[in-house]
């Protein structure tokens, strides 16, 4: 008798965001080239929280460089959690590989995989042939349009394209990647709550899906557990009492420990 392939549980994902050479949470939609509306700055390193990570076995969490300056803190993080962080921000076909070399798991870009409002396919090539489709992640975040789709969105997440998040498209860029990361721009780091509509077109993707924005408490887990049918992961940011907020990152490790346990 053939054996029926397990299918992966939800999990939890963990953050490292870097603005400034600092270890910050920001308020999606206000990056721009000069700042960012931020909830918080960290007094702790980059290696500390890959230090944490890799202590308590959370794999494929995101190292993200809101802007230049940050790939000495991003190295640092990589160098302390080999091969469990994927690392985004700034990455291009030239240096793709040697963010691979640097200890990432898998490089993630958005912006320079579009161009004039659409995927750049000859772009997207060149990603492929640098780290190969099983180490590349694409970046989708995207904004809720007055037509009920959402769009992802570049450039510090203030550029629409025409590229709606759904199906169709996941289907297609699925044969180019890895996975997908999908920040609710609209929602990130605003701690009222997940975009439930988001997670729940999420679940048409073929591939391993993180969705981050929003969350708030242990409901929002279970949320996005049943909204997304355990196929959508969740990165919790913001609400985090280790970057400022008052969910406990020991409750959150623990309910992620739990339900990744059970059968």
């Amino acid at each position: 008798l053939r054996r029926r392939r397990r299918r992966p549980k939800m999990r939890f994902r963990p953050c490292i965001d870097l603005k400034g050479g600092k270890v910050v949470q920001i308020v999606g939609g206000t990056l721009t080239e000069d700042d960012a509306e931020e909830n918080f700055v960290s007094s702790q390193s980059s290696r500390f929280y890959a230090e944490l990570y890799q202590r308590d076995e959370l794999r494929g969490g995101h190292v993200i460089m809101l802007g230049p300056g940050n790939e000495a803190l991003a190295k640092e993080a990589l160098a302390a959690y080999p091969g469990g962080l994927q690392v985004g921000g700034g990455v291009t076909a030239a240096n793709a590989r040697t963010w691979l070399e640097a200890g990432a798991s898998h490089v993630i870009v958005t912006s320079y995989a579009f161009h004039d409002g659409d995927v750049d396919s000859g772009r997207l090539a060149e990603l492929v042939d640098a780290v190969t489709k099983d180490r590349l992640v694409l970046d989708l975040s995207c904004r809720k349009k007055d037509d009920d789709s959402y769009y992802v969105v570049t450039d510090r997440w203030q550029k629409f394209t025409s590229l709606k998040v759904n199906g169709d498209t996941l289907r297609r860029l699925g044969d180019s990647c890895a996975e997908f990361l999908v920040h609710g721009v609209d929602v990130e780091g605003h701690r009222l709550g997940v975009d439930g509509d988001l997670v729940a077109r999420l679940t048409e993707s073929p591939l391993p899906v993180t969705y981050a924005g929003g969350a708030r408490n242990l409901g929002d887990l279970d949320l996005v557990k049943d909204l997304g049918r355990d196929r959508v992961d969740l990165t919790i940011g913001s609400a985090l009492d280790i970057f400022g907020g008052n969910l406990p990152y020991a409750d959150v490790l623990q309910w992620h420990q739990r339900w990744n346990q059970s059968k």
